[in-house]
């Protein structure tokens, strides 16, 4: 299991890379099985948004430290670094650019685009 994070370096540039999740078999449930989970990360807030097709917007860093959760369509996020990827129905996005340069996000997908944000700050 992995995600998409976009963070800045020090230099204020943004970039991407691929972070895997550790999972580790427990009881998460009782009196359910153990399961494979990660560890647990405290989060403060929960907001669902809608991006119309067509939807473009100028570079910007992220508002929050927040994961963002695909439900719908398709975006295309371009770190200031040039680096661009698709974030697609089911793909996890953890935004931590909270400084810098920031990012530019355009949506790509015919419909709207639709996601779940958990937000850390």
């Amino acid at each position: 299991m992995h995600y998409h994070n976009l963070y800045a370096s020090a230099d204020g540039e943004s970039h991407w890379r691929t972070v895997e999740v550790p999972l580790e078999e427990r009881t998460f449930a009782p009196p359910a099985k153990a399961i494979f989970v990660s560890e647990v990360e405290a989060a403060k807030t929960t907001v669902f948004l809608r991006l119309d097709p067509g939807w473009d917007e100028p570079i910007h860093p992220t508002p929050k430290r927040q994961t963002l959760f695909c439900l719908g369509g398709a975006v295309r996020v371009t770190a200031s670094d040039g680096e661009a990827r698709e974030i697609c129905k089911g793909d996890v996005w953890r935004m931590e650019d909270t400084h810098g340069k920031g990012h530019h996000t355009a949506v790509i997908s015919k419909g709207p685009f639709e996601a779940a944000l958990v937000q850390f700050d």
